[in-house]
């Protein structure tokens, strides 16, 4: 199956996770989602993540445990694509963008890196807005 956007796929496989309300859910890994991975694990919206990597699949999978409270709550709210293929949203160092209303965390590609919105205005620079998570 040819895929023009692995990282809406790996939003889009979280959240039916979260409707069905299952534990884990197994992604086709790559550098980019192992990197949004540990930003979801940094901000407290996942429990943990596991890179799986074996001889007959070369390229692995990431194994990501959502993480639910005690009322069986996802503590992902909600996940959308900021920036696709057909669209590409930047934004400078001194951005004003904000994930519903402050409450969310942006995610966002830097030279230095995959970050939150609020680490990158932190040092001073901007980049490419993947995704937003409330």
């Amino acid at each position: 199956m040819c895929m023009t956007d692995p990282i809406a796929d790996m939003l889009t496989r979280i959240r039916n996770a979260r409707h069905a309300r299952k534990e884990q859910v197994t992604i086709p890994a790559s550098n980019l989602k192992i990197g949004i991975a540990q930003i979801l694990k940094e901000e407290g919206y996942i429990k943990k993540y596991k890179v799986i990597r074996s001889a007959k699949n070369k390229q692995g999978v990431l194994r990501v445990t959502l993480r639910y409270d005690d009322d069986n709550v996802c503590g992902i709210e909600g996940l959308a694509r900021i920036s696709r293929p057909g669209r590409r949203v930047y934004v400078g160092k001194d951005h004003a963008m904000k994930s519903h209303g402050g409450v969310g965390t942006l995610i966002v590609s830097t030279s230095k890196g995959i970050m939150t919105d609020r680490e990158a205005k932190r040092q001073g620079i901007g980049g490419e807005v993947l995704c937003s998570v409330w």
